[in-house]
């Protein structure tokens, strides 16, 4: 087959690409080490792998080289994480959009397109530091340009060229201070250099159906020590980020939401077209943050990360089990913090407004809504990708990993958990348990709990799991309701039934038995009846046992 190394079509550039992705998988444990800047939140080679993956698994290369790199480009800030994810998604759009309808490019075409590419980058950043990805991603295009009259061949072009992103990657530390004081160089500049190596070794001796068949086998191997990185200053506590679909395609957009949120905090980076931009802030106020966002356009996507956990994790990890479970758990933050808890959020929906549970809304203001929007909400569990992500960040600091979620005969959140931790664990190696609790709310927030103090007493991974079912037998959940119209507008109870059960002032109880299902438990009609129905049926349980620990929840009934 014979190949022309004088211009760069669609098909090339993917497959290289492909390759590039592929070692930064195969680095992003050490990317997450060496991770300092701007916060030592060691999660740069997650969010870059992640940003990787959504390209993988939507973008599909065509021959045509403005096509694919614009498939490419969209899916990259589609599934961009991180600051650094975001500032190579913006890389990739500069290069999408400068590239005119040519179904493939010379070398100087290519060395222009570069060029004005970096610019891209660095405008997305709203305060550029040199010595970070952006530097090197500079140093790269221009050492490019320079070679463009000299090389008219792709391969050769690509191979001499490492050498410049190797030489900017190492003057990170003397542009940097904080990277020279932890002796590392920078973690998103590194990750950058580790894309390019791929390439190169694809326009070396790429074998397309070698890589092709090799695409999902990602392999991560232990790395030796870097010198201790120590705590950092967390000035803001959230990595927040979202996705706007804009109603109307305008210059404008992004100016004008630069200038309404750039005072929530820093590291502020907005990436994206007139009609689609991605948005990237450590802040203090997410939930005020995306109030101001929503007006703007349609947000589809929405993350917040607790760096002030990630930085615990990173310098104080208290046990090498990490537990996760997700938002439904509802346990309070001083018992998430204690036992390092990792949770993932689900998601509520008014109409088209949404929000991530107990991080971007908070009880009181979800009642406040209920009792004022024309919507009624709804609940949609943690997608799949939400759930990879965060396995594959635990899997580079944690040994194993323990997941206990809401019962899956009521969410498909176990469903989404256990298929993503399947996938971290084959391609990790990573030892990952995913537990139905079939139950919710304090049910499910006193397992974890459980499970926690389990860890923290010395148990094993296998111990634990194997407890699980054990404890579901041993834990009841009991719910009082003062009206059944919210069961009715939920669709859990049939209308005619509600209007019978509102005629006779029915005040139900509802428990949720060992398979996961609710149902009820009683029909009194009185407030009265119904606590001391409830007392009852917790006596009735309990008998002599001993009891190992209770809640008492409350929906705004202090």
């Amino acid at each position: 087959m014979n190949i022309n190394t004088k211009e760069l079509d669609g098909k090339r550039f993917y497959y290289s690409f492909l390759a590039g992705a592929q070692r930064i998988f195969a680095h992003q444990k050490l990317l997450n080490k060496i991770n300092v800047f701007p916060v030592a939140d060691a999660d740069t080679g997650t969010n870059l792998a992640s940003t990787m993956r959504s390209i993988i698994d939507t973008s599909i290369p065509t021959d045509n080289l403005k096509q694919t790199a614009i498939a490419i480009a969209d899916a990259a800030l589609t599934g961009a994480r991180g600051n650094s994810g975001i500032i190579f998604a913006q890389f990739l759009y500069g290069f999408s959009n400068e590239i005119e309808n040519e179904k493939n490019i010379n070398v100087n075409s290519f060395a222009n397109i570069l060029q004005k590419s970096v610019d891209y980058a660095y405008e997305a950043i709203a305060n550029p530091v040199e010595g970070t990805m952006i530097t090197v991603m500079k140093d790269w295009a221009e050492y490019i340009y320079t070679l463009k009259d000299k090389i008219d061949d792709f391969n050769n072009l690509i191979i001499s060229s490492l050498h410049k992103a190797k030489e900017s990657l190492l003057e990170t530390p003397k542009k940097l201070e904080i990277l020279a004081k932890a002796n590392v160089v920078d973690a998103g500049a590194k990750g950058f250099v580790v894309f390019l190596e791929g390439m190169i070794d694809f326009f070396k001796h790429g074998e397309l159906k070698k890589i092709v068949t090799a695409r999902n086998v990602v392999k991560i191997k232990d790395i030796d020590a870097i010198s201790h990185v120590e705590d950092d200053v967390i000035t803001y506590r959230y990595c927040t980020e979202a996705l706007i679909l804009f109603e109307k395609s305008n210059k404008d957009n992004k100016t004008d939401l630069i200038n309404a949120i750039k005072d929530f905090g820093d590291s502020l980076v907005v990436a994206g077209s007139p009609k689609k931009l991605r948005v990237h802030i450590h802040t203090d106020k997410p939930a005020e943050l995306f109030s101001v966002i929503k007006d703007f356009g349609n947000i589809t996507y929405k993350k917040v990360d607790d760096m002030v956990m990630q930085n615990q994790i990173v310098h104080h990890r208290k046990w090498n089990i990490a537990l996760l479970s997700d938002s439904t758990s509802d346990l309070p933050q001083d018992l998430i913090e204690k036992y390092q808890i990792h949770i993932v959020p689900l998601s509520v929906h008014f109409g088209r407004d949404f929000y991530l549970d107990s991080v971007t809304i908070k009880p009181e203001q979800f009642y406040n809504l209920l009792k004022k929007s024309k919507d009624y909400p709804s609940t949609a569990q943690p997608t799949y990708n939400d759930f990879t992500n965060k396995y594959t960040y635990l899997s580079t600091h944690y040994d194993s990993i323990i997941g206990i979620h809401i019962s899956k005969k009521m969410s498909g959140t176990w469903s989404n958990s256990n298929k993503a931790a399947y996938a971290v664990k084959e391609r990790q190696n990573n030892k990952i348990s995913v537990l139905s609790s079939n139950r919710l709310s304090g049910a499910l927030g006193l397992m974890v709990i459980r499970a926690a103090k389990c860890i923290e007493n010395g148990d094993s991974h296998d111990k634990i799991v194997n407890n699980i079912d054990t404890w579901i037998s041993k834990t009841k959940l009991l719910a009082s309701s003062k009206t059944i119209k919210y069961m009715v507008k939920s669709g859990r109870v049939n209308p005619m039934k509600g209007f019978i059960a509102n005629l006779l002032n029915l005040k139900p109880i509802v428990t949720v038995n060992d398979e996961g299902s609710t149902e009820l438990c009683g029909k009194p009609f009185s407030e009265k009846q119904s606590r001391n129905l409830v007392i009852k049926e917790a006596e009735n349980f309990i008998k002599n046992n001993q009891v190992w620990g209770y809640c008492i929840s409350h929906a705004d009934n202090l």
